[in-house]
C-alpha cells in the first residue's frame, strides 16, 4: 500500500520532466526602440572591449517558446535608494526609449539594481539597455541570479565583464560592450532564481550609472 503514493509521484516527476523536454526553444526576440543618438561622440577606451567580428559571432540566445518577460512592472531596490535621476520603477516600466526622463542615473561608483520577480523562475535571457542616446561602455558589468534577497548565498553569475575584480566579485571574462538600441541580450540556460541584481560601476563618458529597462524572460 506505501508503493501507490511513490509511484504517484514518480509518474507525476516523469511527466513534468518529459514536458519540459519537449519545450520548443525559438530566438529570443523583443520589441526594440528606435536608434538615436545625440550629443558629442567620448572616445570609448575600455579593456577587453568586443570587436565588429565578435558582435557577428554571437550565436543567438534561444529561449523556450512561450517564454514571457518576468521582470515587467516588477519591484526594484537599488545600492542608490535616492537616484540622481528617475525613478526605480522605471527600469522594469517596459519603456526602452533613450529620451529624457526615460532613464535612472545613479550615483558615482559601484552600484547595483535588483528585480525581485516575485517568486523563483527558471530563467533563460535577461535584456538590458543602460543608456543608447550615446555611444559608450558600462564598466564592470556584473549580472548574478539567486533566491537569497541578500545576495549572500546561492548565488549563480551569469555575465561578467570585470576584467579585474575591480568590485570583488571576482574577476569575469566577458567582454566590455558598447550600449546600442539593441540592448545586450544574456544567455542564461535556465538558471533558477527568484532576484536579479545587476552591477556596474560608471561608463566611458562619466562616473554615473544608468538604466533605461531590464528584462528576464522565462516560462
Amino acid at each position: 500500500m506505501k508503493l501507490k503514493p511513490l509511484l504517484l509521484t514518480t509518474l507525476a516527476f516523469l511527466a513534468c520532466a518529459a514536458l519540459n523536454a519537449q519545450d520548443k526553444m525559438v530566438p529570443f526576440k523583443t520589441q526594440l526602440p528606435k536608434p538615436k543618438l545625440a550629443g558629442t561622440p567620448v572616445a570609448i577606451k575600455v579593456p577587453n572591449l568586443e570587436t565588429a567580428a565578435d558582435i557577428a559571432a554571437r550565436p543567438p540566445v534561444m529561449i523556450p517558446e512561450g517564454s514571457t518577460n518576468l521582470a515587467l512592472n516588477k519591484p526594484v531596490t537599488s545600492s542608490d535608494s535616492m537616484p540622481v535621476i528617475g525613478m526605480l520603477e522605471q527600469i522594469t516600466d517596459g519603456d526602452k526609449d533613450s529620451d529624457e526622463g526615460c532613464f535612472v542615473e545613479l550615483g558615482d561608483g559601484k552600484q547595483w539594481v535588483q528585480l525581485d520577480l516575485g517568486a523563483e523562475h527558471k530563467i533563460h535571457a535577461i535584456a538590458l539597455w543602460h543608456f543608447h542616446s550615446q555611444e559608450r561602455a558600462y564598466h564592470d558589468v556584473v549580472v548574478q541570479i539567486s533566491n537569497d534577497a541578500d545576495f549572500l548565498t546561492g548565488v549563480t553569475t551569469v555575465f561578467n565583464n570585470d576584467h579585474d575584480n575591480s568590485i570583488g566579485l571576482g574577476a569575469g571574462k566577458d567582454k566590455a560592450y558598447v550600449d546600442t538600441s539593441k540592448g545586450r541580450v544574456l544567455p542564461v540556460a535556465g538558471v533558477s532564481g527568484r532576484y536579479v541584481r545587476l552591477y556596474s560601476k560608471g561608463n566611458t563618458a562619466n562616473s554615473a550609472n544608468h538604466y533605461i529597462e531590464t528584462e528576464v524572460w522565462g516560462k
